[in-house]
């Protein structure tokens, strides 16, 4: 699964859309949609955020932090 697959899972799980997941973690609508088409990730304060919306509502972050810390970590070799 590619992170912008689990994002958009994360949400869905949530039955949100992307304005009202947006709005939870304090972003605008088209960064949740650049973060569902995978033309862009979230920085560390939107994925604290993330994780903090996921912990609040018992929704599993765990695969998404995983995805998230390996592409930084591509994004530096």
């Amino acid at each position: 699964m590619t992170f912008a697959e689990e994002i958009k899972r994360i949400r869905q799980r949530s039955f949100l859309s992307q304005e009202a997941f947006a709005k939870e973690v304090n972003v605008s609508f088209s960064t949740v949609n650049r973060w569902e088409t995978g033309k862009t990730r979230p920085n560390l304060m939107a994925m604290k955020s993330i994780k903090g919306y996921c912990e609040k509502n018992n929704v599993g972050f765990e695969q998404l932090e995983e995805l998230w810390l390996s592409a930084e970590q591509e994004a530096r070799e």
